[in-house]
């Protein structure tokens, strides 16, 4: 391949990012301003060009699915494999290093990695072993506080105590945790960052032979790095100038999680060398979008600057729709979507987003009562769901007997009568000996400690682990999750189940097998580990992957954090309400709102043709009528951007009364505000409002027994009275 052909398609900002000389590099990426695209040119254009092995290039994001899409990019512009370059996600690049070091990393060579779910049994096991009430510290807190801890760099032995009760048991839970993780070669996600950092920072050999080896490293969505992965980055660059990094400032929405926004603004400090390149071209959104996006973030204070825009006209208004309540706005939408897709549109190219999952209840209720298919974004993933975990701790309590995690998950899983008295008998002998609990479980056994029916009860259990490790050796890999699946008998198990949910839990488990068939193992990047290791470190992996997978034609609802790097030509942000969005807990909080506008922006951008935004004059939330006003947001947005579907004034209305008094009411229907009605399910009530025509006419009734509810004339049943 020629140089034209690497630069040719890209504008003049890309081209400039692309074919710089080696040295640091920050390119602000605006939304929609193809960053990957600027990635994979800029990694083509050092091996084509510049004539680097791509052994020396390291390339890291923050989904499994952005690094699966870099590498095929890179492989198909250069028609190379990518196996030879380190591009991964920061959790799946450690994991490898930490599996080529374990030794340094002062780790057994057969660690395993615990998700966050095995992470979270194994805090309960332990504050319920030193007898800690978790209603006073609540076992997803200390997990919260263990992973902030790591993701900082802090290690149980690094902080000081202060005397304060509270801090001072989540500091004794943290110590116990460590013990544990040591003890049974466990690993958690934040933890495969630290040990990694950790590793490179005390080894100067190892580090020394990675600076040279990575002579490029390249970093996506850099705004949404935390301390520990800054810090990684930092050892592996330092004196060599050679960081090129693409991010948005305007899209840093997770702080809330440890994102570092400072992270930006450092990098043009400790890297004064560096290039600055603005992407504002964008090829997503509309003229009108971009011009009210970039409105609303220039509010914010301190930005690194950029002002998005397009070659293409200027496209739709933004659609402001005022609601009646949470119900009509819901309708508007649903009604919106349904034309949508009766002019020949896809129903996955229509999305809602929203800021609280909460919100998503009611356009759910109305597409199903339309018969409109629709998907919750971030739902349960593959590896995520109960049934594939049991499986897979089967697996892993069958290669590594130390596995606590597995062996807590499926003792008793499916119920083969072990009970909470036994069990918690063995987790006081591993703990008192300082033992595995599977060790500590023949102990007893070899003791006689239990009664008839338990020992009978582990016996079996034994039985099938030790089949399940025997039948492992010269299996392939899907034949060994067969086995287990077999063995462990969780298809009847999950046979037992009413309904259609038991069915699509042995419908998981059969694609489990499929899953295992159709992986893609590569022995030469996993020294001294077998193919069933590699698979249950890549299902861990995946299970902490917070990006979905492609959708069916199906509506797509989700929450405004989901939304970011996704794109849809029909956007409806709903719940634009100060209070709702921004937040009430940011209101107050500079910092908070300020990456709540970021939201917004990031919701805004998502659109690329037409961008509805709605708010409700009354909303029903926590079982309390609220009046809420429009989001300040809202009014951040150029009059000239918007237009108003729905004009207040033209909301109610007076009209005649019908004659006959026990007509029932039809699209033709006309009577007084004030007029009692009776309707078959809510029962009597009095007309408050009346707003549409024709097929679309409806009225809101304040009923006696149900409250205020809108119905559509052309389905409700009313009766006047």
């Amino acid at each position: 391949m020629d140089v034209t052909a690497i630069i040719d398609s890209l504008n003049d900002a890309q081209r400039q990012a692309v074919s710089a000389p080696s040295r640091s590099m920050l390119v602000l990426a605006g939304a929609g301003s193809g960053k990957t695209r600027v990635l994979v040119h800029r990694i083509a254009w050092l091996i084509q060009v510049e004539h680097i092995s791509p052994h020396n290039i390291l390339a890291v994001t923050f989904t499994n699915k952005a690094a699966k899409e870099m590498r095929g990019r890179v492989e198909e512009l250069l028609n190379i494999s990518a196996r030879a370059m380190w591009i991964g996600t920061f959790h799946g690049l450690a994991h490898r290093f930490l599996r080529q070091h374990s030794e340094e990393a002062k780790l057994p060579s057969t660690f395993q990695v615990i998700d966050s779910d095995d992470q979270l049994r194994l805090i309960k096991r332990l504050m319920k072993a030193m007898n800690i009430d978790d209603t006073r510290w609540p076992p997803k807190q200390m997990v919260w506080f263990i992973n902030a801890q790591k993701d900082e760099g802090i290690r149980a032995s690094h902080i000081q105590e202060t005397g304060d009760l509270y801090q001072q048991k989540k500091l004794e839970i943290y110590r116990a945790y460590e013990d544990l993780c040591k003890r049974s070669g466990l690993i958690d996600f934040a933890e495969l960052l630290l040990r990694a950092h950790e590793t490179l920072r005390d080894n100067t050999e190892l580090l020394a032979f990675y600076r040279d080896r990575f002579q490029h490293v390249h970093v996506d969505e850099f705004q949404d790095t935390n301390t520990i992965q800054y810090a990684w980055l930092r050892l592996l660059t330092e004196g060599k100038d050679n960081l090129f990094v693409v991010g948005d400032d305007d899209q840093s929405i997770y702080g809330w999680r440890g994102a570092k926004i400072e992270n930006m603004f450092n990098f043009q400090k400790q890297y004064p060398n560096h290039l600055l390149v603005r992407l504002e071209q964008n090829y997503r959104s509309t003229g009108n979008i971009l011009k009210a996006s970039n409105a609303l973030i220039a509010c914010n204070e301190g930005r690194m600057g950029k002002a998005l825009h397009t070659d293409d006209g200027d496209g739709d208004l933004i659609s402001l729709y005022s609601a009646f309540n949470e119900q009509d706005e819901a309708y508007f939408v649903v009604e919106r979507i349904r034309k949508w897709v009766a002019e020949g549109n896809s129903r996955a190219d229509a999305a809602i987003l929203y800021r609280s999952n909460a919100q998503s209840r009611l356009f759910e209720e109305k597409l199903m009562a339309m018969g409109m298919p629709y998907r919750v974004y971030g739902g349960l993933r593959f590896f995520d769901r109960m049934e594939i975990k049991n499986a897979l701790a089967y697996l892993h309590l069958s290669a590594h007997k130390g596995n606590d995690a597995a062996f807590e998950r499926i003792i008793n899983t499916p119920t083969r009568g072990i009970g909470t008295k036994t069990i918690d008998n063995i987790r006081h002998l591993a703990r008192e000996q300082q033992m595995t609990l599977w060790q500590a479980m023949i102990s007893l056994l070899k003791a006689g400690h239990f009664t008839p029916r338990a020992e009978n009860a582990l016996k079996g259990f034994v039985l099938i682990i030790n089949s399940l490790t025997e039948q492992s050796e010269g299996a392939e890999l899907y034949q060994q999750v067969k086995n287990a699946i077999e063995k462990s008998n969780l298809i009847e198990f999950y046979k037992k189940e009413k309904g259609d949910k038991g069915e699509a839990r042995v419908e998981n488990l059969e694609e489990l097998v499929n899953a295992a068939r159709q992986f893609d193992y590569d022995a030469s990047n996993e020294e001294n580990q077998s193919e069933l290791d590699i698979f249950l470190a890549h299902a861990a992996l995946e299970s902490g992957d917070a990006q979905g997978d492609a959708f069916d034609d199906c509506v797509q609802l989700m929450t405004l954090h989901s939304a970011k790097g996704l794109e849809f030509p029909l956007v409806f942000m709903v719940g634009l309400e100060e209070g709702l969005f921004p937040s009430q807990q940011s209101v107050d909080d500079f910092a908070r709102l300020e990456e709540e506008r970021r939201l917004c922006y990031v919701g805004m951008t998502r659109a690329m043709k037409y961008l509805y935004m709605t708010y409700a004059e009354s909303r029903r939330l926590y079982g309390k009528e609220n009046y809420p006003r429009p989001s300040r947001f809202l009014k951040e947005i150029p009059a000239e951007q918007l237009q108003e579907i729905r004009l207040r004034a033209n909301v109610s209305k007076p009209v005649t009364p019908v004659k006959s008094s026990k007509s029932t009411l039809g699209t033709s229907g006309r009577y007084q505000l004030g007029q009692r009605v009776k309707h078959e399910k809510f029962g009597e009530g009095v007309v408050l409002q009346v707003d549409g025509d024709g097929a679309q006419e409806r009225v809101q009734v304040n009923f006696a027994d149900a409250g205020m509810k809108w119905l559509m004339l052309s389905y409700a049943k009313l009766e006047l009275l």
